[in-house]
């Protein structure tokens, strides 16, 4: 049974760091896309950050605009994990984060081509609090 779980969240004040871990049980994903989403309350599920294999063995990243330069997703395939270190926060970064996988990421460059139909395995989330 594959399991996502996210771990991490919390309540913090404008411009501190949080770190959101998400530990995949089941089995290996090192090849597939794993993602970030979230969601905050009153709007959609929204892409956030993600990670791909690559053919050049290489993890390739994505971040949607308003996160670049302040976000960074990595991986540690020793524990199935993939982590989101989160620095600089913002209020309006107050959302619900999910962490997603997929066996085939999407097609094409762009970071919009991400979308929560598109993921096969979800985590449950884990509350993100950024107050001013």
């Amino acid at each position: 049974q594959v399991q996502l779980v996210e771990s991490g969240g919390g309540s913090v004040q404008a411009g501190a760091s949080v770190r959101l871990s998400c530990v995949a049980s089941g089995r290996t994903f090192s090849t597939y896309a794993m993602a970030w989403f979230r969601q905050a309350p009153g709007k959609e599920r929204e892409f956030v950050a993600a990670t791909t294999w690559r053919a050049t063995n290489r993890y390739y990243a994505d971040y949607t605009e308003s996160v670049k330069g302040r976000f960074t997703i990595f991986r540690d395939n020793a524990v199935n994990a993939v982590n989101l270190q989160m620095n600089s926060l913002k209020p309006e970064d107050t959302a619900v984060y999910y962490c997603a996988a997929a066996k085939s990421p999407p097609l094409g460059t762009s970071s919009t081509r991400w979308s929560p139909n598109g993921m096969d395995y979800w985590g449950k989330g884990t509350l993100v609090t950024v107050s001013s």
